[in-house]
């Protein structure tokens, strides 16, 4: 047996979970630069004429002015009630993340990603049993890796299938 499409309705805390990774570490940490075609003060600072700009999509996730304690890994924030109730990653509204994009620039495939994030998650935890290799911490420091961030110490688990 396994999950669903039809019943990752009612996994409300799979969905924070995989939300909460989002925010967290977007698949893109940066977007690709632009350059300003002429001089232009940006946040009090001069950018001069074909000067680019960068901008950081996982540093919005872990800002404080926008996120509660922002380093700790909370999925309730998107559970009914949390700090990101109303959420909207379409950024239609007021935009707190954009691990696809925002606005009519967004990936027209993030819905499809996390229908298959979701699926796949609640699969590989329905099915398998993960566990930690011995000796081994988790460390969840970072390294920047081409246009993202990864783990600089790769998680490794010993997964089982999970008995009936």
């Amino acid at each position: 047996e396994e999950i669903k499409e039809e019943d990752l309705g009612k996994l409300s805390y799979l969905k924070a979970v995989i939300l909460e990774s989002l925010r967290r570490h977007p698949p893109g940490h940066y977007l690709s630069y632009h350059k300003v075609t002429n001089d232009t003060v940006l946040g009090g600072f001069l950018v001069p004429r074909q000067g680019t700009i960068n901008f950081m999509v996982g540093e919005m996730g872990r800002d404080p002015k926008v996120w509660e304690d922002p380093l700790t890994f909370k999925p309730e924030r998107f559970i009914e009630k949390g700090e990101a109730q109303g959420f909207d990653m379409t950024g239609t509204r007021e935009i707190k993340m954009m691990p696809f994009g925002a606005g009519r620039r967004m990936c027209p495939g993030y819905g499809l990603s996390l229908l298959h994030l979701e699926y796949y998650v609640a699969n590989l935890v329905w099915k398998f049993e993960w566990k930690c290799v011995d000796g081994e911490d988790v460390h969840l420091s970072e390294k920047q890796q081409f246009i993202t961030m990864v783990m600089k110490n790769p998680f490794k688990a010993n997964i089982y299938p999970r008995r009936n």
